[in-house]
Order: structure tokens, then sequence, then C-alpha cells
């Protein structure tokens, strides 16, 4: 199966439209097999270890059938980056038409955050807010913060990650008033054991990401595993990634939360279509044209290290893993 996926492997570089984690360029890796189009495609800090269940999650979308949607369009949130400026809020708010909640990333400086989401209020009439923290605040920061934002702006629809570890959300949920939800993000998808957490009065909403997890299956395994409420979402990938983010979405029995799979509008450019309209992305399959695998297609250098990085993920532990699903190209 190694050599199979590096026969038919494509290495792209993406442009952003903005600053994204400090990325303006997203590298991403598609190979195909008899079911479709995969990608691999974590960040580039990412060790082997922790590059296994991305592998294994592209693995598994070229070789299973995904499993059977019971919706075919998904309601999708808007992305909005720690942007400082009335304009450039604007312009990321047009890339996402007919969205209702916003997702906006805070936990820097207080005073900009505050006046982020002050300005998305005010420009997305009936706006869902939700904040996106990843783990940067301590719990007296987080207690602070989230009471003062609530107070002065009103209701937030959940706060994602405001912590990092699990004792420190807990201690947190007991501070904070009933209605300002908990979600789970990077607790769960950076855990070694996803299905052998303890979350009980700590998370009230789990964040499912299909690549970082190890694909749709063991994401599903873990939404039934925990029976909370559920919002799918990306890690900037291109659009063959994002489709297979719409298919877990597509298959979660209930799913009452705007997802955030329309990060492919933080692109520049891409390899596929996916139409954001009215705030729904359809559910379907993806592949890349030939185009775009032309057109943004890295060089020789890049592609050895890719290569390189998918033989060493293998190794760290991606290849027991398929092994053990019985999988083959």
């Amino acid at each position: 199966m190694l050599e199979s996926i590096l026969d038919s492997l494509h290495v792209i570089s993406l442009p952003t439209k903005t600053n994204f984690r400090g990325i303006r360029e997203r590298e991403v890796a598609l190979f195909s097999g008899p079911i479709g189009w995969a990608e691999f495609s974590p960040f580039l800090e990412y060790g082997a270890i922790e590059s296994v269940p991305w592998l294994v999650s592209a693995i598994e979308s070229a070789v299973t059938t995904p499993p059977t949607p019971i919706r075919a369009a998904i309601e999708i949130n808007t992305t909005m980056p720690a942007l400082e400026g009335r304009a450039e809020i604007a312009e990321v708010l047009s890339w996402f038409p007919g969205c209702k909640a916003v997702k906006v990333k805070v936990g820097g400086n207080f005073a900009a955050d505050l006046e982020r989401v002050r300005l998305v209020k005010e420009m997305v009439p009936g706006v869902r807010i939700r904040l996106d923290v990843n783990g940067a605040w301590t719990v007296d920061q987080a207690s602070s913060y989230l009471l003062a934002i609530h107070q002065e702006l009103g209701e937030i629809e959940y706060v994602e990650q405001p912590c990092a570890t699990i004792e420190e959300l807990r201690a947190l949920r007991k501070r904070l008033p009933a209605e300002i939800l908990i979600a789970g993000d990077e607790l769960i998808r950076k855990s070694q054991d996803p299905l052998a957490l303890e979350l009980s009065d700590a998370v009230d909403i789990l964040i499912l990401k299909v690549a970082p997890l190890g694909g749709i299956k063991r994401a599903s395994q873990i939404a039934a595993q925990y029976g909370l409420p559920i919002v799918v979402s990306s890690a900037l990938e291109s659009a063959v990634g994002i489709s297979y983010g719409l298919k877990l979405a597509a298959a979660i029995p209930v799913l009452d939360y705007a997802n955030g799979l329309g990060t492919g509008a933080l692109l520049n450019a891409d390899v596929a279509t996916l139409v954001l309209e009215n705030g729904k992305i359809e559910v379907g399959s993806v592949s890349p044209t030939d185009e775009s695998l032309s057109t943004y297609a890295v060089d020789g250098q890049r592609m050895d290290w890719w290569r390189e990085r998918i033989r060493q993920t293998w190794l760290a532990g991606a290849g027991n893993w398929v092994q053990r699903e019985g999988w083959s190209l």
C-alpha cells in the first residue's frame, strides 16, 4: 500500500487569502485509491507520530465507502482569524455568504479580541458567536474574559478550548453560568486515546476533525462514546479533505450546530470547488482538477520531503493501524 500511495502522490501548495495560524501557503499531499481521492495534510511542524491518524484518515477515504448520508447539505460557520480593523473583518465575512454562526479566533490581546467580537456582532444581524481560544487562557483568564464578553456583548453560543487541559476546563465549568457552553477540540484530537477521556463536568460539545482523529470510522466512535452534541470542523484542508469532513457531518445522527467546514474560503486557490451558498455546502465526492495539480505543484525538493514524511509516518504506526483494519489499495 505504501508504494501505491507514493506512486499516485501529488503535493501542492495553495496560497491563503490571509494569515491563518501563521500560514500563507498550505501544502497538502493528495493520492488516489479505488473509492476516490485522499488528502494527507498534517501541518508542517507535526512529527511522524502526530501525523499517523492523518495518514490513516487519508487511506480510509481512498479505500472505504463513506457512511450513508442522512442530510444532503451541511450548515457552515464563518471562521474569523485574529484580524483587527473593520475593513479586514468585513472582507472575511463576505467570503462566507449566508453564514449566521461566526467562530472568532481569540486568545491574544483581550482588548483586541473584544473589539473583534464587537465588530462581528455589529456586521452580522442575528449572529451566533462562538469563540476559539486554542487553549491559550488560564482558568482565571478564561473566567474573567468570558464573563466580561458575556456581560457586554450578550450570548455566546460556545467557547472552544478556552484552557488546555481537562482539569482546567472542569474548574472553569464551575465558574461559568450554564448558558456559556464549553467545546473541546485539542484535548480530544491530541489525546493518545481520545476514546478514554473523562469529559464529564468539563466539556459540553465535541469538536471533531476527521483527519487528526484518524478518519470517519474513529470520529464516529468518539461521537458515540461521549453522546455529546457534535460540531465537525476542519484543519484548513483543500476541498478534498473538506469533502471528507462533510461526509462525516452528513452521517452524524443529530447535528444541531453549524460546522467549521468552510475554511476553504480562506484559501486563495483550491483543487476543486465546494460552493458555499446560503450558509451551506452540499455533500459529495471531490476530485482535484488536472490544472490545479499542475499549477500548484511543489518543486522536487518539497516532493521528496513529503515522500519521506509519508514513509516515516507509515513506519511510526500508520502501517500497523491500516493492517489492523484490513485495508488494501
